[in-house]
C-alpha cells in the first residue's frame, strides 16, 4: 500500500462509468467483544465511525488481537450500496500488496534452505530478463527486489487506469509486466516501491523451486498456518465466498462498483485474497518466528528509509514488511503491511507485545485527509488494545 500526494490517487481517475451515490445515514460500528473482562474500545470505534461518517467511505472494518482482552471486532458502513447490506467483520476482501510479505517469507525460506543466495544478482536465477534500457540484472540483487532498491519503475503506475474496463478481465502474464516497467524511465529516488520487483521475486522462486509462486506460499504459509479463507484467485475475476463490494471512486460523492478484478496485474506483488482474521494470525506468526529462523527474520526487519511520498511519514523498508512509529504509544513500533487494490484498502501489522490490528475499507479515500484518517484508525487500535 502506498501513500498517496495529494494529487488524485492512480485508480481514482475513471470515465464512462456506472454511478453509484452514497445516500442514506452511516450504520455505527457493531462491535464485538470478547468478554464481561474487557471494556470496548470506544476509540477505536469513534474512529472506525469517522470514517464512514465524516470521510464518507462506505464500508470500514477492524480486527484487534492480542494479550489481555484479546479479540475484538468491529464494522461500520455498507458492504454492498445496492442491497444497504451492514459491513461484516469476517468475510473476504482483497489484500494487495500485503501479498509482498508472503512472497518474501517465502523467498526466505529459500535461503535458509541454502536454495538461494539473497545477496546475488537476479542474473543468476533470470539470465537476460532485466536488461535493457539502462536497467541490468547483474547489478540488481534479490535483496534489492524485496526491499524496492533495485531501481526498477513500477508496472502498475504504467497502467491505463483512466481506461480499466479495457483490460480489468484479462490475464498478464509476469513477463509482460516485466517488459512494461522496463520501457518506463528509471526512478529519480534510490528507494522506491515497486510491484515489479515482486513480480521478479516470484520468478526466482519459480526459478528455484520448479513451482508456481502460488504454489509455494500455498505450501508453506497458508496450509501450516491453517490460513483456511486465504487463497490465490488466479484469474478469476470473483471472490469466492462471503465478501463486501468494493468501489472505486467516480467523484467525492458517487462510486462504482469494481469488486470484480482479474488480480494478475499484481501476481506475486498483490494477487491474494483473505480475511482480517488470517491476516493478524500470519503476522503474528511471522513476527513471532513462527515461519522464519532468527537470522532470517533479523534479515526481514532490517529496514531502510522510504520515500514518504510513496508510504508515509515515519516509514521504513526490511524485506517484504514495514516499520511504523505509533502515535500515542510512547514510541512503540508496528510491523506489517497494507494493500492498495481497485475496491479495496488494508492497513495491519503487530507489535513487539503482540498487539494486532487489520483494517479494512471497502472504498477509495476522496481526500488527503481520508487517507490520514485510515492509519489514524488504526494506531487508535493498536495503543488502544494495551
Amino acid at each position: 500500500m502506498r501513500r498517496p500526494t495529494r494529487r488524485r490517487h492512480t485508480f481514482g481517475v475513471l470515465a464512462g462509468v456506472v454511478l453509484l451515490t452514497l445516500v442514506g445515514a452511516v450504520a455505527p460500528a457493531a462491535a464485538r467483544q470478547p468478554g464481561p473482562a474487557c471494556s470496548g474500545r470506544p476509540a477505536t470505534s469513534a474512529a472506525l465511525n469517522d470514517l464512514t461518517g465524516t470521510h464518507r467511505l462506505v464500508g470500514a472494518a477492524i480486527e484487534v488481537d492480542g494479550p489481555g482482552c484479546g479479540r475484538w471486532s468491529a464494522a461500520s458502513g455498507r458492504a454492498d450500496l445496492r442491497t444497504g447490506r451492514p459491513m461484516p467483520v469476517d468475510e473476504r476482501i482483497r489484500i494487495g500488496s500485503s501479498t509482498k510479505t508472503f512472497t518474501a517469507t517465502v523467498v526466505l525460506q529459500l535461503v535458509a534452505e541454502g536454495r538461494l543466495v539473497l545477496d546475488a544478482p537476479i542474473e543468476r536465477y533470470l539470465p537476460g530478463r532485466v536488461r535493457g534500457n539502462g536497467y541490468d540484472g547483474r547489478r540488481i540483487t534479490v535483496r534489492d527486489l524485496l526491499r524496492h532498491t533495485s531501481g526498477l519503475p513500477d508496472h502498475v503506475d504504467a497502467l491505463d487506469w483512466d481506461r480499466m474496463d479495457r483490460w480489468r478481465y484479462r490475464h498478464f502474464a509476469p513477463t509482460e509486466l516485466i517488459a512494461l516497467a522496463l520501457s518506463q524511465p528509471a526512478p529519480v529516488t534510490s528507494w522506491h516501491y515497486s510491484t515489479t520487483n515482486y513480480v521478479l521475486a516470484g520468478m526466482v522462486v519459480e526459478r528455484v523451486t520448479g513451482h508456481d509462486i502460488n504454489v509455494e506460499i500455498a505450501r508453506r504459509i497458508i496450509g501450516p498456518l491453517g490460513l483456511r479463507d486465504t487463497y490465490w484467485p488466479g484469474d478469476s475475476v470473483r471472490i469466492r465466498g462471503a465478501h463486501p463490494r468494493g468501489y472505486a471512486l467516480v467523484d467525492a460523492e458517487r462510486r462504482r462498483d469494481v469488486t470484480e478484478f482479474n488480480m494478475s496485474y499484481g501476481g506475486a506483488g498483490g494477487a491474494l485474497i483473505s480475511t482480517l482474521a488470517d491476516q493478524n494470525r500470519f503476522f503474528a506468526a511471522l513476527l513471532g518466528g513462527q515461519l522464519l529462523d532468527p537470522v532470517r527474520l533479523a534479515e526481514m526487519t532490517d529496514t531502510v528509509p522510504t520515500d514518504p511520498d510513496r508510504l508515509w511519514p515515519g516509514a521504513r523498508y526490511g524485506l517484504g514488511t514495514i516499520s511504523t512509529p505509533l502515535a500515542g504509544c510512547g514510541g512503540a513500533l508496528y510491523w506489517g503491511h497494507g494493500g492498495t487494490t481497485p475496491g479495496f484498502r488494508t492497513l495491519g501489522g503487530v507489535t513487539a507485545d503482540g498487539r494486532r490490528a487489520q483494517l479494512v475499507v471497502n472504498d477509495e479515500p476522496a481526500s488527503y485527509e481520508s487517507w490520514q484518517a485510515l492509519s489514524t484508525t488504526l494506531h487508535t487500535a493498536l495503543c488502544e488494545a494495551r
